[in-house]
């Protein structure tokens, strides 16, 4: 046996009988031109009658406008501010100096030697002159010898460097 009891059926309504599809839009389409016509009439009779309701200042109006001018006069507005004065322009800063590559370092390290050098000789050179040091990595050398290979690989014999033997290089034609 089922615990569940029926729901009381709801009485039915009488249905209309529906239209077809031709009839429906037919006469929706009946219905949005008197709409579409009696908002044409409106809009052409307030057009025809000059200035609207809204337009014109009624008594009060005209007697409130006159009374708030006269009492406004040379007193600033609510609602207004002064003129801004202008800002003093900034001062222009001073550009850093650019930090010189270690790839720029090594190609003026070469063109100022006379024999040719490895990429652990160049970094002792430029740390020496001044021209670079090592940010803090442990390989410098590996990172400088990949670099200069990328450039030679890159640009060929316009390149900065030139390679003398296995790990050893002299200036270029590009230096």
């Amino acid at each position: 046996m089922s615990t569940k009891t029926k729901k009381p059926a709801k009485p039915r309504t009488p249905r209309t009988p529906k239209m077809s599809k031709s009839a429906a839009r037919a006469e929706g389409a009946a219905r949005t031109d008197r709409l579409r016509k009696a908002a044409l009439a409106e809009i052409s009779g307030r057009l025809a009658g000059g200035k609207q309701d809204h337009e014109v200042p009624s008594e009060k109006e005209v007697t409130n406008n006159a009374s708030l001018g006269a009492a406004t006069k040379g007193n600033k507005a609510k609602g207004e501010k002064a003129p801004k004065t202008p800002r003093a322009p900034k001062p222009v800063k001073e550009p850093k100096p650019k930090r010189v590559s270690a790839l720029d370092a090594a190609a003026h390290v070469l063109a100022a030697s006379e024999v040719p050098m490895r990429a652990k000789e160049m970094i002792a050179a430029m740390e020496a002159k001044g021209l670079w040091t090592s940010p803090g990595g442990k390989t410098p050398e590996a990172t400088l010898y990949a670099a200069i290979i990328r450039e030679i690989a890159a640009k060929g014999t316009a390149a900065r460097f030139k390679k003398h033997e296995r790990g050893v290089f002299v200036a270029g034609k590009g230096a």
